[in-house]
């Protein structure tokens, strides 16, 4: 009989030797005459132990991790074909503690299924929610994701119901569903990973807002940055489009639809929805001037639907379980589940998909398990290199919108990183200018100039040089980047500024950044 064994193909596990494992592996079965399958599936999500190799067995799913190159040979000696024995054996991956804790919806296939198998995704659950979309029509679909709470997950928190009815009202011979998978925040990761360990499920989710809206062509505006992720929705995109999930009767209805992959050349601002429908469309990416919205004229002059990725892939189970069952998760006006992306200084980095409402705290120092180093968690940068760093006494925030507001800040695309004692805030707050006059489009004068002139200005407080008066500038210059700005990226940078200077004034107290003796 066959034994399949997992190898994932995420970028997680790729970048850490898992290419190198299949060659060993398919090399090693060669020589011993082993009859296996290697199915290259996603990542569960629990970096730290990637790659993560697991083999099928009688007794269910047996994982094996981190296996470095070299040592598939000893794994097979170990009993790996039966799920032997090994000081590296994690035993079943759903039972470990990482992942019991976790209510996984959207990322319930991710690492488990064979990416590419249509079939596979189907026995998971797959296409429940399209079928029931088609048969309750654009306006049912819209009232049941409108009623389910789901905001956006990139970072505003806009209504996506809301979003969608707007399309759907707009008058226009041809309506767009673009997928904004320009992920560029510092320690996110569950776009990528969606794509390369369910891109069906994104497919499904585009296709349902299709039907909600009454357009019929869709398009995932991808970073040049991620070409696993590429490959993997291109060839996932051919095969729904022969199995007729998508094309001019998309699933024997009379609803058309098809998707296209358009590869971005990885400017930060292309993540603004605007500045990515100009570069769609061939242009430099420039943010827009609001009115008009997107959602009336969009993509070629024409109603669109920006989405990011993880908004679009929640919808399949919101439409296949109920609006009811989607609302009950989360806290407030955040409902449902978030993708948590911890990264940085961390023991236990990754994605952990949970309900809204946990605090900072058990976050940071509960799942992620503190610092890598071992030292104390002195800030945690929360949304990106745009979010505020909050200090140990925030860490009771609930993550939710409203409360992150309420305290400066600001979820974001739900991306964590944590910093211990041995971080220097001048530098964050330098970085955040820096970050903004590089990625700036030019197009607003507060941008453009509000960053160049923070970063020289953040360098004479970082020299000694009249720092008091020189913070007070920085202050001044935040509050006319905030106010000022056409869009979020200049608008944001004065969170990590302002939140730097705030919380951890021993930093800025006036003594230059001391030098090495020569």
């Amino acid at each position: 009989m066959t034994t399949r064994i997992f190898i994932p193909l995420d970028s997680f596990a790729v970048a850490n030797g898992a290419d190198e494992l299949c060659d060993e592996l398919t090399h090693l079965a060669a020589r011993r005459g082993l009859d296996i399958e290697i199915v290259r599936n996603g990542s569960r999500g629990m970096a730290w132990l990637e790659p993560l190799v697991e083999v099928e067995t009688h007794q269910g799913r047996i994982g094996y991790g981190p296996i470095e190159p070299g040592e598939m040979e000893a794994l097979l000696d170990a009993g790996l074909m039966n799920g032997g024995a090994h000081a590296k054996c994690i035993g079943d991956p759903e039972e470990h503690p990482f992942m019991k804790g976790q209510t996984r919806l959207t990322f319930k296939r991710c690492g488990v299924t064979d990416p590419l198998s249509l079939d596979d995704y189907e026995a998971h659950g797959g296409l429940i929610g399209l079928k029931r979309a088609i048969e309750m029509g654009g306006a049912g679909v819209v009232d049941e994701v409108t009623e389910s709470g789901l905001r956006g997950r990139g970072g505003a928190g806009f209504p996506t119901g809301i979003k969608w009815k707007t399309v759907r009202e707009a008058a226009g011979e041809r309506k767009y569903i673009v997928a904004n998978a320009d992920e560029g925040d510092s320690g996110t990761f569950a776009d990528r990973m969606i794509m390369e360990g369910d891109p069906f499920c994104l497919i499904e989710g585009m296709a349902i807002a299709a039907v909600a809206t009454g357009a019929t062509k869709g398009y995932i505006y991808l970073r040049s940055e991620y070409p696993v992720a590429i490959r993997v929705m291109r060839e996932a995109i051919r095969r729904a489009t022969a199995a007729g999930v998508l094309g001019v009767s998309m699933m024997g209805s009379a609803q058309a639809f098809d998707i296209e992959v358009r590869v971005g050349a990885g400017a930060y601002v292309c993540g603004e929805e605007t500045s990515l429908l100009d570069s769609l469309e061939g242009k430099r990416g420039q943010v827009r001037f609001k009115p008009p919205l997107p959602a009336i004229k969009g993509l070629f002059g024409r109603p669109t639907v920006i989405n990011n990725v993880i908004s679009l892939a929640s919808t399949p189970e919101i439409l296949a379980k109920g609006a009811k069952f989607y609302k009950d998760f989360g806290m407030g006006r955040s409902r449902g589940t978030i993708p948590l992306q911890i990264a940085g200084n961390v023991r236990h980095g990754g994605l952990f998909e949970v309900a809204f409402g946990l605090t900072l705290g058990e976050i940071v120092e509960g799942i992620a398990g503190g610092t890598d180093t071992g030292k104390p968690i002195r800030a945690v940068q929360v949304g990106g290199p745009l979010g505020a760093y909050f200090p140990r006494a925030l860490f009771d925030t609930p993550f939710d919108y409203e409360a992150f507001a309420e305290k400066n800040g600001l979820i974001g695309h739900a991306g964590i990183v944590i910093f211990d004692e041995d971080v220097d805030m001048k530098k964050q707050a330098r970085f955040a200018f820096e970050f903004c006059a590089i990625e700036s489009c030019g197009k607003c004068t507060p941008c453009r100039i509000g960053a160049v002139r923070g970063l020289e200005t953040m360098d004479k407080v970082i020299g000694g040089e009249n720092v008091s008066g020189n913070l007070e500038l920085v202050e001044d210059l935040c509050n006319t980047m905030q106010f000022g700005s056409l869009c979020a990226l200049g608008g944001f940078t004065p969170y990590p500024v302002m939140s730097a200077i705030r919380h951890f004034p021993e930093d800025f107290e006036g003594t230059p950044m001391r030098v090495a003796a020569e």
